[in-house]
């Protein structure tokens, strides 16, 4: 007796087993996808045309300084066409700066606000998919795409501003800090699953979104007078008095002066405001006279060196990263719990 046995290869449709390797989306991820491909589109295109633009005005720069004398690279000494360079550079920074805000506000707010309002939270977890797993690939999609295209603008600014940093005063590092390196990856994830357990708490789209954007700008508040205490405050002192034809000492290239500025140094150790005897600026002998009888022998200077520019966006990025996932993991818990 004969058994009949069908061949896949010769049974299945033409090109399916051409193309069977190509993994598909399924269950919640394509739902997720489905649901919110408009965004996730949108953050592809934007990626893939601030990358071109980048690179095509990064070209431009490199041409501009491969035509210039290259003893004329130091700060000052590049003509003033240059500053077009600069201008460019700091416009596409100021617009990836935004990306956090619209993270949080426009992806983050709506996520589960959304779904909440509209009732498809209820259908989704009435069916097969449990609700942890509904969650967790709600944050899961959106926060994977947010941060490639993310990361992928910030390496590519970052790849244009490095070979420019140190030609002008107004390309200083500590300008452009929370636009390049891991910062601005972490800083979206912080500001998206804000936004994301708002709008679980509130379950209203668009008061939402308004809380988040309060919420986002008092993160960007703290953020901006905080970061600089990632890093470790260096001085520089002199001992040879302050008097005539002596000047303050000049800082390490590209660092950036703390504090209220120059200080000046006493014989004990300790430091005084600039403003000190500023009454007698008017009479050199009397200026004088009035800081020996505060034994002033020098002038101190704190400021943050650019070496340490690495290190402090990695543990401001790892701090930012540590505080998503805290949030992340209370969408989970309390979602799980009462999300209907």
């Amino acid at each position: 007796m004969t058994t009949l046995t069908r061949d896949p290869a010769r049974t299945a449709p033409a090109g399916s087993l051409r193309n069977s390797w190509i993994p598909r989306l399924g269950g919640p991820v394509w739902l997720v996808w489905r649901q919110h491909r408009a965004a996730f589109w949108t953050l592809v295109a934007v990626m893939l045309l601030g990358v071109a633009v980048m690179a095509y005005l990064r070209g431009q720069a490199m041409d501009f300084l491969a035509a210039q004398d290259p003893n004329s690279r130091r700060l000052g000494g590049l003509p003033s066409d240059f500053e077009t360079h600069v201008d460019r550079l700091h416009s596409i920074g100021s617009y990836l700066s935004y990306i956090p805000v619209l993270a949080g506000v426009f992806l983050g707010a709506p996520l589960i606000a959304g779904d909440l309002e509209t009732g498809t939270a209820k259908l989704v977890t009435s069916q097969s998919v449990s609700r942890l797993r509904w969650l967790i690939m709600k944050l899961a999609v959106p926060a994977a795409v947010l941060a490639l295209s993310t990361g992928m603008l910030s390496a590519m600014f970052t790849w244009w501003w490095r070979p420019l940093k140190g030609l002008s005063d107004a390309l200083i590092w500590t300008s452009l800090f929370s636009v390049t390196g891991a910062v601005p990856v972490a800083y979206a994830l912080l500001t998206f699953t804000v936004g994301v357990a708002v709008g679980l708490l509130l379950r209203r789209t668009l008061v939402s979104m308004v809380v988040t954007l309060g919420i986002v700008v008092a993160i960007e508040f703290v953020w901006s007078e905080a970061w600089r205490s990632l890093g470790h405050v260096m001085s520089i002192n002199t001992d040879k008095g302050v008097g005539a034809g002596l000047v303050p000492p000049e800082l390490p290239d590209q660092a950036e002066q703390q504090g209220q500025g120059t200080y000046f140094l006493t014989s004990s150790g300790d430091r005084l405001d600039w403003t000190t005897c500023l009454d007698q600026m008017d009479n050199d002998r009397a200026h004088t006279a009035c800081l020996e009888s505060k034994h002033v022998i020098g002038w101190s200077l704190d400021y943050l060196d650019v070496s340490q520019m690495q290190t402090m966006q990695w543990l401001g990025a790892g701090a930012m990263f540590a505080l998503a996932a805290a949030v992340a993991t209370f969408v989970i818990v309390w979602g799980r719990k009462r999300l209907l």
